[in-house]
């Protein structure tokens, strides 16, 4: 699957976003290495901390599928908005991917990066 058609799934992904509060609808689209796709948006609470994003409900809907390493994830926002993961996502992204490469919206496109370069020093227990 390339970028386009991750991207693709995330945007279908991002239509079942609840987001009545910030109204900064996200899905995600996450590639595994046994080539299947988890997709997620993110879902908002009245009580802003239990809210989750789209790329950790992605994550956690691929575990829950018996999936475990990551190879790439599609990520999109509103229109003309840069949606990179933000750090709890790219900590637990890199939990099952860390060189993993991270497709996300930016202004009229998108940009590529490895989610090493996002999330240089990640946190591991020794």
């Amino acid at each position: 699957m390339n970028a386009e058609e991750l991207l693709a799934a995330a945007r279908a992904a991002r239509e079942r976003a609840y987001a009545p509060y910030s109204t900064f609808a996200v899905g995600a689209a996450l590639l595994c290495e046994d080539g299947n796709v988890y997709s997620g948006c993110n879902v908002e609470n009245s009580s802003f901390g239990l809210s989750n994003c789209a790329e950790r409900t992605a994550a956690f809907a691929a575990v829950a599928g018996g999936s475990h390493r990551f190879v790439a994830i599609g990520i999109a926002g509103p229109d003309g908005a840069s949606t990179p993961p933000c750090g709890a996502c790219r900590q637990v992204l890199a939990e099952f991917g860390p060189t993993m490469t991270v497709y996300f919206t930016s202004g009229d496109g998108y940009e590529t990066a490895s989610l090493r370069d996002l999330l240089p020093a990640q946190f591991e227990l020794p």
